[in-house]
C-alpha cells in the first residue's frame, strides 16, 4: 500500500493538469484513499511541499507534530474537509471547515493534536512543512484514536462528524 508517489526532478517542478489527474487517479484506486505527491526533489529537504489527494473516508489518524519546528501549513486547492482541533484527552476543540468559497488556509502549531475529515470526493491540498522528513519523528498518534488498520478506524471516522453522518 503506497503512501505517496516518487519525489519529481529536475529544476522546476508544476502541480500542472497531468499531475493533478495522476494523483487523483492514484488516491482514487489506494486503498487508504488517499496519495501524497511530493514536490521536494527529496525527503532530506529543508522545507517539505506536497500535494495531498484526499477522497471522502480516508482516515487520518488525529496526531501532532512534536518537534519543536514542525508548524504544518494547509492550503486548500480544490473540494472541501474540515480540519479538528483535539484536547490531550481526545475531545474535539474546535474545527474549520476548508472549502472553495471560504477558509482556504489553516497553519497548525508543532504539538498540536489535529486531523482531518474530507467531505468531498477529489479534495486537493498543498502541506508545507520544515524539514528533513523523518518518519520516526514527524507524528506522534493520538493513543485514545484507532489506529488506520483497526477495525474501529471506520466508525470513529464517522463519529467525529459534525451530524454523525457519512462523509460525502
Amino acid at each position: 500500500m503506497s503512501t505517496a508517489l516518487p519525489n519529481p526532478t529536475g529544476p522546476i517542478i508544476t502541480l500542472d493538469s497531468a499531475a493533478i489527474s495522476t494523483g487523483l487517479a492514484a488516491s482514487r484506486i489506494n486503498p487508504r484513499k488517499r496519495i501524497i505527491l511530493p514536490l521536494q526533489r527529496s525527503q532530506s529537504a529543508r522545507v517539505q511541499r506536497l500535494a495531498n489527494f484526499l477522497q471522502p473516508g480516508t482516515y487520518i489518524q488525529p496526531h501532532c507534530h512534536p518537534e519543536p519546528h514542525a508548524t504544518e501549513s494547509v492550503t486548500l486547492i480544490h473540494g472541501r474537509l474540515e480540519i479538528l482541533h483535539f484536547s490531550e484527552s481526545g475531545q474535539i476543540l474546535a474545527r474549520w471547515t476548508l472549502e472553495e468559497n471560504g477558509t482556504r488556509v489553516i497553519d497548525i502549531e508543532p504539538r498540536t493534536w489535529h486531523g482531518m475529515i474530507v467531505h468531498q470526493k477529489d479534495t486537493i491540498i498543498f502541506e508545507v512543512k520544515q524539514g528533513p522528513y523523518d518518519p520516526t519523528r514527524d507524528k506522534t498518534f493520538a493513543p485514545w484514536a484507532p489506529a488506520e488498520s483497526d477495525p474501529q478506524a471506520p466508525a470513529y471516522l464517522k463519529s467525529l462528524t459534525a451530524d454523525g453522518s457519512e462523509s460525502c
